[in-house]
C-alpha cells in the first residue's frame, strides 16, 4: 500500500492511496436471498470481500478530511468485463478519509486494464472554499427607487 499526505496548517489537504484488488460494481454488489418468506438484499460475496480488502489497506485518518473535496480515481480491472463504477469505493471511504461522500463535489474517474495487478489509485484533495461575491448595495429613496 502506498500512502501520501499533504498537510497545510495542521489540516489534511490531500491524500493518495493505492488499494489492491478489484472493486465490485455497486449495481451488482447486492444479491437477493430469502429469509423465511421475506426477500432481502444483502451484499454479494465479491462486495463483502472487497470491503474487507479495502479496510485492511485504507487505514482511517487520525482526523477526517473536511469541507468540499475533489476525488480522482484510476480503477484498474483484471478484465474488460466490469463497468466503471466508483460508487462502492466512495461509500467505503466514509469514516476513513472523510465523514460523508456528499463532501465530494468533483470527481474524475478513469477505467484501466491490468490483469496482473487490479487496483484503485486514489487521490482525495480539499477544494479551497471561495466566498461568493457580494453584490454592491444601492441606496434606496423614500419610494424604493435606486439613487446615485
Amino acid at each position: 500500500m502506498s500512502t501520501h499526505h499533504i498537510e497545510v496548517a495542521g489540516e489534511m489537504q490531500a491524500i493518495s492511496r493505492i488499494i489492491f484488488g478489484e472493486p465490485a460494481s455497486k449495481a451488482n454488489s447486492r444479491r437477493v436471498v430469502k429469509i423465511g418468506n421475506v426477500s432481502r438484499l444483502i451484499k454479494s460475496s465479491k462486495a463483502l470481500n472487497y470491503l474487507e480488502v479495502f479496510k485492511q489497506q485504507c487505514r482511517p485518518l487520525a482526523s477526517l478530511m473536511t469541507g468540499d473535496l475533489r476525488v480522482t480515481m484510476r480503477i484498474f480491472y483484471a478484465s474488460r468485463r466490469p463497468d466503471l463504477d466508483e460508487s462502492l469505493i466512495l461509500d467505503l471511504m466514509q469514516g476513513l478519509i472523510y465523514e460523508n461522500d456528499r463532501q465530494v463535489k468533483e470527481k474524475h474517474v478513469y477505467w484501466g486494464l491490468d490483469p496482473e495487478r487490479p487496483r484503485t489509485e486514489l487521490m482525495v484533495e480539499c477544494i479551497p472554499s471561495i466566498a461568493p461575491e457580494k453584490k454592491p448595495r444601492t441606496k434606496r429613496g423614500r419610494r424604493g427607487e435606486a439613487t446615485a
